[in-house]
């Protein structure tokens, strides 16, 4: 069973290690990279929790296989445009691919959008034929502009997402 629910502060460290084995199991799948991110110190990691936990901007999510996290997505409003909402970080561990934590994931992220007020929500995914991709346009995102690098030293393309909430 799956569910989802907010992170707290003090699980910056579950964060951190979701957040690092990601990297490592879809390096193609995040502007960052695991070289990048493995240096940060623990007071880094758990200031960004903080950080995004008493924003009011911010909303991180896990999934949870029993008690288990096993995915994660990052939530936040922009502060260039107002009513728009970004999605980061969306990654299921492969042994919950499957049972429904990307869409649960994704449905929670959608839920706090909305209620935050948000009109928009703007996601970037590699241009490919992914699950994400699939998951993504399931839901109704529909590309928001031309490809663009993943990253400076990346071959791979990424798509902006968009779906107007209703």
């Amino acid at each position: 069973m799956i569910s989802v629910r907010p992170i707290t502060p003090q699980e910056w460290s579950t964060y951190r290690d979701l957040r690092l084995r990601a990297l490592r199991d879809a390096p193609d799948a995040f502007g960052s990279t695991y070289a990048a991110e493995v240096s940060r110190t623990d007071e880094a990691w758990a200031e960004r929790i903080a950080g995004a936990t008493s924003s009011g901007k911010d909303q991180v999510f896990f999934a949870l296989h029993g008690d288990q996290a096993c995915g994660l997505v990052w939530c936040q409003q922009s502060a260039a445009e107002p009513g728009m909402a970004d999605l980061y970080q969306m990654w299921v561990a492969p042994e919950a691919r499957g049972l429904g934590a990307g869409q649960a994931l994704l449905q929670a992220a959608l839920a706090w959008a909305r209620q935050t007020g948000m009109r928009h929500v703007r996601l970037g995914v590699t241009a490919a034929d992914s699950p994400a991709m699939r998951l993504y346009r399931s839901q109704g995102f529909v590309p928001a502009g031309p490809l663009a690098p993943l990253r400076e030293d990346s071959p791979l393309m990424a798509q902006a997402m968009a779906l107007k909430l209703g």
